[in-house]
């Protein structure tokens, strides 16, 4: 048995166990059920409960969910609407969020990939101060991805 200030008081029967929890107004919770012989600890349960849930609260909160954001490009996209599309990336890679860019050929685009990889370098070396790629170039159908996520 381990009274309620974590002092090991040994080997006690249950009923004196009990006894000693009652006149406390404390329970006796059974920690190591499996044990030879099996350990119990006179403690308050609803306040361990109590601070159990509190902990992983806190430990929830704490957390930075990273999300993917997806930035959509084509083949023939102008100068000033690839910059508009590296600003957006921009602040989401601030953010702490991954991005991921995907180039989308239509039609007879499909023979360029080529042209794909080396707007997706440009695009790259544009966010190159905030992020850094973290997948190659991929081609998945007619579509090809590539992720990057924020430097640390």
């Amino acid at each position: 048995m381990i009274n309620e200030d974590g002092v090991q008081v040994g080997i006690v029967d249950i009923q004196t166990a009990l006894k000693y929890a009652e006149d406390r107004n404390l329970d006796l919770v059974n920690v190591a059920p499996m044990a030879v012989p099996p350990v119990c600890k006179v403690m308050d349960y609803s306040k361990y409960i109590f601070d159990l849930n509190k902990k992983e609260k806190d430990a929830k909160k704490n957390q930075k969910t990273v999300d993917i954001k997806e930035v959509r490009l084509t083949l023939n996209i102008g100068e000033h609407d690839l910059q508009v599309k590296v600003k957006s990336a921009y602040k989401f890679l601030q953010d702490g969020d991954k991005v991921k860019v995907t180039v989308k050929f239509y039609g007879r685009e499909m023979n360029y990939t080529k042209s794909g990889e080396e707007l997706l370098d440009r695009f790259s070396e544009s966010i190159s101060e905030v992020g850094v790629m973290d997948k190659k170039p991929k081609m998945e159908g007619r579509r090809m991805t590539a992720m990057f996520s924020p430097k640390k």
